[in-house]
């Protein structure tokens, strides 16, 4: 299985580049991982909240197979521990899809289209994180999960 990240526009502060990229290189070592960049929208003051979830929803899913799994970090999505977590993408391992994608969406969220489209969502937190941020917790605990699966101490409880 593959893991994808898809992220609406790029990553902008030097500290969570290099974060990311740290763990980015170490995902190499435990399961193909990418992280794909839609461009983020331009003159988006000439556009609404819903004229803009619409736009970014269309580059998402233009980024979609059929046969992908497409998971939102989504504010109302489910909540897990790490190692929870970590046994849910063991369960997506083992139930021998190719591609699960995780979708970052922009500032006001996710498109119908998209919401529809997805098979299910997950929350980091109760609490709201910028979007530059979240990048960089997600990275970190699929890299984290990957340890406690393998049984490694990085993880400690």
């Amino acid at each position: 299985m593959k893991i994808t990240l898809i992220l609406n526009g790029k990553t902008e502060d030097d500290y969570l580049i290099k974060g990311i990229g740290l763990y980015e290189q170490r995902l190499k070592h435990y399961i193909p991982f990418e992280t794909v960049v839609i461009p983020a929208l331009k003159n988006t003051k000439a556009l609404s909240i819903e004229q803009q979830k619409q736009k970014e929803g269309e580059l998402i899913l233009k980024g979609i197979q059929s046969s992908d799994r497409l998971i939102l970090l989504d504010e109302n999505g489910k909540e897990y521990s790490s190692v929870h977590f970590s046994e849910y993408l063991q369960q997506q391992m083992n139930s021998g899809i190719k591609n699960l994608v995780f979708v970052v969406g922009g500032p006001y969220g996710f498109s119908d289209e998209v919401y529809k489209r997805a098979n299910g969502k997950i929350s980091l937190s109760k609490m709201t994180f910028s979007h530059q941020m979240v990048r960089l917790f997600f990275v970190e605990q699929v890299y984290r999960a990957m340890t406690i699966l393998r049984n490694e101490p990085y993880h400690h409880q």
